[in-house]
């Protein structure tokens, strides 16, 4: 017992080592650290405002048919990069090309016709010149017969024959007016009219003309540059006008769509430049320019906006969406696909001018 009491009072912390803690220094050092971080991310936040919610856009193109018809041949396939003016698939062009042959057909028959509708307005022309002339002479033997019957030289009978001639001259004189009426309306006026005016002839023009656009749109050729996506179009199916039968991403233009939280769109402006990363390709950064800033937030857009006026209202920091044009990539930048999501940091100047107004 007595011989351990010294080894036991040995191991018991002197009054030094126990009021020994932690260096002065870090009590100094751990404040200072702490506000130098702060304000480093305060300084940060005051230079540039980021955001992870940001996706790469292109142009999304749903190719259809402009005619009917029974596709025959297809020249593409999924996710296949095809050119502007590429084939992509042809339509049955027989039945379209029988049409254009009826159309021009129907044109030289109406040439045909008006020909023979000037010969129409000559022939009515010269019947109400036949016509005058009787009328005059029947109007003169009236009025002879009436004289002699008035000296009793004729009988009642020559007078009523000339009356009833009379008669009969200007029925056939009105006519004549009528006929030559329809036969100038015919060509539009008069005999003299051009061919190019004519309505009969106008119509078989324009009907020619749909003809053979709807012969020319037997081709489907893509609209933009860009990469076909899902299909399943096969040969022998019927398309109707307007139907959809695959989508075309084009590959230019391509932008970013960021949605930034409201309240960090204060010192934004149209013309600042802003620095991309796409999570696809880490690493790798683009540089981009706010091109415009929507109007209002997505949720305005949606098919069934919010009502806020409830008594169950939350209030909820809102997205704005804000497109940014790409600032010449370079040559051997990776391909940008529609989709993909970004990182988007803008540096927020005010020396800012707008270069892009409008919105996409």
């Amino acid at each position: 017992m007595t011989s351990r009491q010294p080894s036991e009072r040995s191991s018991e912390p002197t009054p030094a080592t126990a009021r020994r803690g932690p260096p002065r220094w870090l009590w100094i050092a751990g404040p200072l650290l702490v506000l130098v971080l702060f304000g480093a991310e305060w300084i940060s936040s005051r230079r540039s405002v980021d955001t992870d919610n940001a996706y790469v856009k292109a142009d999304k193109v749903l190719v259809s048919s402009q005619v009917a018809g029974r596709v025959v041949d297809v020249r593409v396939g999924q996710n296949q990069r095809v050119a502007k003016g590429q084939l992509l698939f042809r339509l049955d062009p027989e039945p379209l090309r029988i049409a254009l042959d009826e159309a021009e057909a129907r044109l030289a028959k109406v040439v045909d016709e008006s020909g023979a509708s000037r010969a129409g307005v000559h022939e009515a022309d010269a019947a109400l010149r036949a016509a005058e002339s009787t009328l005059a002479w029947s109007e003169q033997e009236y009025q002879r017969q009436k004289e002699l019957l008035a000296r009793a030289l004729v009988a009642q009978k020559s007078l009523d024959d000339a009356a009833h001639a009379l008669a009969n001259a200007r029925a056939e004189r009105d006519s004549a007016v009528a006929a030559l009426d329809k036969a100038r309306q015919s060509l539009g006026g008069g005999p003299d009219a051009a061919l190019e005016q004519l309505p009969d002839y106008r119509e078989a023009v324009a009907v020619r003309d749909r003809a053979r656009l709807d012969l020319a749109h037997a081709d489907v050729t893509a609209p933009v540059a860009g990469i076909i996506g899902n299909h399943d179009l096969q040969a022998g199916e019927y398309l109707n006008v307007g139907q959809a039968a695959m989508p075309l991403v084009a590959t230019d233009p391509v932008w970013i769509e960021a949605n930034f939280k409201e309240t960090d769109l204060a010192r934004m402006r149209v013309g600042q430049e802003a620095d991309i990363r796409i999570d696809s390709y880490p690493g790798r950064r683009w540089r981009a320019r706010i091109a415009s800033i929507s109007p209002s937030s997505g949720s305005e857009f949606s098919v069934l906006p919010p009502q806020n006026a409830t008594g169950n209202w939350v209030k909820v920091v809102q997205r704005i969406p804000v497109k940014l044009t790409l600032i010449k990539s370079p040559a051997d930048a990776p391909v940008l696909r529609a989709g993909m999501s970004a990182e988007v940091s803008v540096r927020l100047t005010d020396d800012a001018t707008p270069r892009v107004a409008s919105a996409h």
